[in-house]
């Protein structure tokens, strides 16, 4: 059965096609979306040991623009990403930019990089100023999000830093004071001299102009949050990487109009919106990205092969990372999701397995059948 959102996209499909222009990224994953869940694009036949009761499940499609699908990636991928914290506070930051420049991050989204490269140098570097002989060195988790909560285009940076950092030296050593004006006015530098090396000399004048406008920098949140290593976990789900809005937020759609509501940040308040079905849509694909793009990336004693990673206290043994890696299967995320076990039997409620396997009507292997009876 199909949700509000697939069908919105299925009775403007054509619309978009010859209306839109979609990027090729934006059609593949609008494709997987419509067909999440559809029986005739393959799934597989579970059987009882017991009863012999049979059940079919459709495949999902995995695409993160898919809200079912979405949740699930965003679950796993939380999972993760506790399992690098280390045990400590970690303070939830959001490096934002002005209005005038969000047109160049839409029409040139290689430019998307210079946002984390200028978070990156720019959280190091205050870590490296504490310090010069330990160069201090945090554990930080970058996350793009280019939407805004009215599904405007608003390209911005969620960083998750830990309120300490390893040195050269010393294995670790707190850290609660955050430089904040230092933040903004860096974040500010860095990332206008990264657009001016990609974009050229027609950018100067554009650069001058955000000096003058925004003096103090730009707007970087990062005021203390107390994110403890239970919260901090809470945090990442929250912020990783959920779908861009979610079908419990599209209120009504009527074929022609689509109304939602979004909770407005300044004042809290909950605002209602009733636009035309293919603007709605037009919101939502601009904030698919480029096939392969990594919109979630790790920095500091989180990146790869960190030579203090293993001499820190992680939030989560490895003892433990090995035992929860064996727990979040599909099976076990379908019930933590939506709360039922896909592969209890409907009729004795015995678990059931892999009995055949389809992929567009079409058998791809069959298990079982001479054990079953059934061949």
């Amino acid at each position: 059965m199909s949700n509000i959102l697939q069908n919105i996209f299925i009775d403007y499909y054509e619309h978009i096609l010859y209306e839109l222009h979609p990027r090729q990224t934006e059609i593949e994953n609008i494709s997987k979306m419509i067909h999440c869940g559809d029986p005739s694009y393959g799934g597989a036949f579970f059987a009882c040991p017991d009863c012999g009761e049979l059940k079919f499940v459709p495949f999902r499609c995995k695409s993160r623009f898919c809200p079912s699908c979405g949740n699930m990636y965003n679950q796993k991928r939380s999972f993760h990403m506790s399992c690098k914290l280390v045990n400590c506070v970690h303070r939830h930051c959001v490096f934002t930019i002005p209005e005038e420049l969000r047109i160049y991050f839409l029409n040139d989204r290689s430019l998307l990089n210079c946002l984390f490269h200028s978070v990156r140098d720019v959280v190091l570097r205050m870590f490296h100023n504490q310090n010069k002989a330990e160069l201090f060195t945090p554990g930080f988790i970058l996350v793009l999000h280019t939407f805004g909560r009215d599904l405007k285009w608003n390209p911005h940076i969620h960083a998750l830093i830990s309120e300490g950092g390893a040195g050269n030296h010393t294995v670790w050593r707190p850290c609660t004071h955050f430089d904040f004006r230092f933040l903004r006015n860096s974040f500010r530098k860095v990332l206008l001299d990264q657009l001016t090396n990609k974009i050229g000399k027609s950018f100067c004048k554009v650069k001058n102009e955000m000096y003058s406008k925004h003096a103090e920098g730009f707007y970087v949140r990062a005021k203390p949050n107390h994110c403890k290593p239970d919260v901090t976990i809470k945090y990442i789900s929250r912020y990783l990487g959920r779908p861009v809005i979610a079908t419990s937020r599209i209120d009504a759609y009527d074929g022609d109009n689509v109304t939602f509501h979004y909770t407005r940040h300044e004042d809290n308040q909950t605002i209602t919106e009733c636009i035309p079905a293919l603007d709605f849509i037009k919101r939502l694909i601009v904030h698919i990205p480029e096939k392969h793009f990594k919109m979630l990336r790790y920095y500091g004693i989180y990146a790869k092969h960190h030579k203090q990673e293993s001499k820190l206290h992680k939030c989560i043994s490895s003892e433990k990372h090995r035992y929860l890696c064996k727990f979040y299967n599909w099976q076990n995320m379908i019930l933590l999701t939506f709360g039922y076990d896909p592969l209890k039997c409907p009729k004795c409620g015995k678990s059931m397995f892999a009995f055949e396997v389809y992929y567009k009507k079409t058998a791809l292997f069959e298990q079982y059948r001479k054990v079953m009876g059934y061949g």
